[in-house]
Formats: C-alpha cells, structure tokens, sequence
C-alpha cells in the first residue's frame, strides 16, 4: 500500500499513485464491498497513466474480503460516520488540486455521498451505486455527476436508477445516466460471472471523456 500523507503528516491509510506528478487533477478511487484489492490499485493506476493524481482510501484498515460473506461482515461492521471523515480528510489531503471521484458499488453510493458534503469536488461518477437518503442529502451536489449502472441489476431496480437521476435533475444538478444490458459489478474484471468486456471499455471511455471535460 501507498498511504496518502497530509500536510499535517497525518497518514491515510489506501493506495495512491502519484506518478502523473504535481500540479496534476486528483482523483479518489472508492472501493466495492471488497475492499482496496488488485482490482481496485489496478483502476488507480490507470487513471495515474491518464495523467491523474489519485488514491483508493482504505476504508477497511488493510482488510480485504475474498467471499461475499465476508464483504457482509465488514459493510456491516464499518463506521459509517468514520468512513465518511475519511474521505473528507483525503479530499482536503488532495487540494488545491481540481478534485474527482470514481466509485463502484459501496463506492459508488459513497461517491455521491462525498460529493454532497465536499463542496470542491467538481467532477462525480458513481458505477452502479445509490446512497441511502440517511446518507447525505444529494441535492446539496454541486459537482457534475455521470452514472453507469446495469440493468440487470438485482441490488438496484430501474426504478431506483431513474428515481436517482430524477432527483439530482429536480435540484438542478447536471447529471448524465448510462444503462448498460449488464449486471451488477460488470466493470470489475476479477468477477467473471458478472463481468462485461464491452459494457466496461465503454463506461471506462465515457469516464475518461468526462474527467477530462471536467478536471482537464
């Protein structure tokens, strides 16, 4: 792992690449239920060789499930509030760079989540991920929001999808929805049940167009 450090010399726990070197847009990678494992470095360092500077928070402390039962077990145990705080404290670690936020899944929902209650992100994407209305009040979202989800999804309906879209178009929020004929999880190339090729490259194209529009 390479921990984020701040200005302060507090450590963030996570992996950063910070290859694309200084004065470069910041993006934070948040993970799926599973935590930060290969699949997820793999997305950071990607968007390092697009010319970003980003880090995966670690929102589990070194923890990585490798079974759904135990991604449960550590969703279940997890201190939201301080999951949350964590992000904050990554997003300021990362200024006065131009901000973004990729998230899947768990990170997906707390994508949408930091972008509520972190005026300085200006560019959001959430794959596949709603955050609970406990969670934040999405209408405070002030960053431009892109969202890819599947519409073979059995942890969302379509209707959830189109009641988030709606909601963020409601409060004057410019969002862009995708739906791919795909499942849950089908960028993440380590889960081959779920997995697609071409709805991936094609979400993975989208949100580099975006970044770029956005961050530069």
């Amino acid at each position: 792992m390479k921990s984020l450090i701040t200005a302060a010399g507090e450590t963030l726990p996570g992996y950063f690449d910070h290859s694309a070197g200084e004065g470069r847009p910041a993006v934070l990678v948040l993970h799926e239920w599973w935590g930060v494992n290969t699949q997820i470095c793999g997305v950071v360092d990607r968007l390092a060789r697009e010319g970003y500077v980003a880090f995966a928070p670690d929102l589990y402390r070194g923890k990585v499930a490798e079974t759904p039962e135990q991604a449960q077990e550590l969703v279940a145990a997890g201190d939201k509030a301080q999951w949350i705080a964590d992000l904050e404290r990554a997003a300021s670690a990362l200024r006065p760079r131009k901000l973004g936020i990729v998230g899947f899944s768990l990170g997906g929902a707390f994508a949408l989540t930091t972008a509520a209650v972190v005026p300085e992100v200006l560019a959001c994407v959430a794959f596949y991920g709603i955050p609970r209305p406990e969670s934040a009040d999405i209408t405070r979202i002030r960053a431009r929001v892109l969202g890819h989800y599947a519409r073979r999804d059995t942890w969302y309906s379509a209707e959830q999808v189109d009641e988030l879209e709606a909601t963020l178009r409601r409060a004057g929020m410019p969002a862009t929805f995708h739906r791919y004929d795909a499942q849950h999880s089908f960028f993440n190339e380590r889960l081959a049940a779920v997995h697609s090729h071409e709805d991936a490259r094609l979400a993975w194209d989208r949100t580099l167009a975006f970044l770029r529009e956005v961050l530069g």
